[in-house]
């Protein structure tokens, strides 16, 4: 589901400017089948959350027809969306180890 639902993205098969840059970070599918939990960030950041929230909102009887065809289950998911900070926390925290790395050299230059 995460391949056919990234792939439509990346081929434009949805047609809002609002999800340009966005991808899938993961998803879970319940045991019942009943809800798909699709958590997506973009490049640009947590900036743009709503507006990429909505899109897929507004989108996402479409996105679950598309893959509904493309596969086959007794009954398909309802698709519900929600925002991944874990790339967000993952460039900070890189960040932060740069800082105390540049702190480190700053205060004692000959022991690396």
């Amino acid at each position: 589901m995460q391949q056919d639902l990234t792939e439509m993205f990346v081929r434009g098969v949805v047609h809002d400017p609002r999800l340009e840059g966005i991808y899938i970070t993961d998803i879970n599918v319940d045991r019942e089948l009943a809800f798909a939990n699709i958590f997506v960030s973009a490049l640009e950041g947590q900036e743009r959350e709503a507006e990429i929230l909505a899109g897929l909102n507004h989108a996402k009887g479409y996105l679950r027809s598309q893959l509904a065809s493309k596969i086959e289950l007794r009954t398909f998911p309802e698709l519900r969306f929600f925002w991944d900070p874990t790339p967000e926390r993952a460039e900070r925290i890189e960040h932060l180890l740069d800082s105390i790395q540049a702190e480190r050299e700053k205060k004692d230059p000959l022991n690396d």
